[in-house]
């Protein structure tokens, strides 16, 4: 029998799962005053990772978790990008007498909120290849592997234009800003504001 998903389709759902890693490593690279080797793969290490076993958990657990968490999984998702992005905004308001790229997003509780936050849409992919009786170890691996890949890029690309634009003197500010763009993004991919308007 002839897998349902092709390798095409597993490299395409990998990197759309990729894309809020990739913002939020951007992000990430705005507040740095310079993105190390250490940071860059601390990131992307934690951020593939995340991506590589919410399918797993989503596959492996079927129908009970999604059913639990389908109807509010968006918002799980808004509300700890909230946190993080207001932690750095009230961090930038702080310390607007100091450097204001002295925070490490790359550390701690920041960096596991956002590992959650960018991989929860992932729970749901391995649910639906649960669901179609899809082995998930090859599509989980390749998910991780670009999510990884995109947040070394993105962390740098945020640092090039956090150095070169203004946007580098405001890193925190603008840092919580996107983190939180991208958790209102979130709710209306997921037609919540459609419903609130």
């Amino acid at each position: 029998m002839l897998p349902l998903m092709d390798n095409l389709s597993v490299f395409a759902v990998a990197f759309a799962l990729a894309m809020d890693a990739f913002a939020v490593s951007i992000a990430a690279g705005f507040t740095l005053k310079k993105v190390t080797r250490r940071q860059t793969l601390r990131l992307a290490w934690h951020f593939g990772f995340f991506q590589f076993a919410m399918p797993v958990i989503g596959w492996g657990t079927g129908n009970t978790v999604h059913a639990l968490i389908e109807s509010y999984d968006h918002w799980i998702a808004f509300i700890l990008l909230l946190l993080v992005g207001g932690n750095m905004l009230r961090e930038a308001c702080q310390e607007q007498q100091t450097d204001p790229r002295g925070k490490d997003p790359t550390r701690g509780m920041s960096l596991v909120l956002l590992s959650i936050a960018t991989s929860i849409d992932a729970l749901a992919v391995g649910l639906s290849f649960s669901v179609l009786d899809e082995t998930i170890w090859f599509p989980a691996i390749v998910i991780g592997v670009v999510a990884a890949l995109c947040t070394g890029a993105g962390i740098h690309i945020g640092r090039r234009l956090g150095s070169k634009t203004r946007l580098g003197r405001y890193a925190d500010i603008s840092g919580g800003l996107v983190l939180i763009a991208i958790g209102i993004t979130i709710l209306y991919r997921h037609g919540v504001l459609d419903r609130m308007l």
